[in-house]
């Protein structure tokens, strides 16, 4: 496969999951927006002969991919962005966004694995072994990343974990 019109298909069916997985790692709209594109990009340059059997899972490693070459250049630079807010706004309460400014700064510093099996298992709703499939491992190892994550989130926030 891989052809444009299978690609374009992609984009079509995968295009809005993988702006927001981009959003979501990279905390900037208009850096998903160049992420996405860079995605599908990359993708049309190293088409294939042979059919890609699972596209979701390879555009999400692509997509990871270009995030992690996004965030390095902006540690290069010397810049730092904040994670956006997961699932919804925060409501107008201070105390509201602030918990979710702390939750956010919590994720940004995950290693880059745990962080993104966070993503992809608990917002992006892939299964551990497409989370394998797209970080490379094992379910095991999805598993562990994600585990470790939350492990993370709950020592940070300990009077939320009960």
């Amino acid at each position: 496969m891989g052809s444009a019109d299978q690609i374009e298909a992609w984009a079509d069916k995968y295009g809005k999951e993988i702006h927001a997985y981009l959003w979501r790692i990279l905390g900037d709209a208009q850096d998903a927006d160049d992420g996405l594109q860079e995605t599908f990009l990359r993708v049309l340059r190293h088409r294939r002969a042979a059919p890609i059997l699972e596209p979701r899972a390879w555009l999400y490693a692509i997509a990871g991919n270009v995030a992690r070459s996004q965030l390095r250049r902006r540690r290069t630079e010397g810049e730092r962005r904040a994670l956006p807010d997961i699932d919804v706004i925060a409501p107008d309460g201070v105390a509201e966004r602030d918990r979710v400014d702390a939750v956010r700064r919590v994720v940004e510093s995950l290693p880059s694995k745990q962080r993104q099996a966070l993503v992809l298992r608990r917002y992006q709703g892939l299964t551990y072994d497409e989370v394998a499939r797209v970080l490379g491992g094992s379910a095991q190892t999805a598993r562990a990343n994600v585990y470790q994550a939350v492990l993370k989130l709950k020592k940070a926030f300990p009077e939320e974990a009960r």
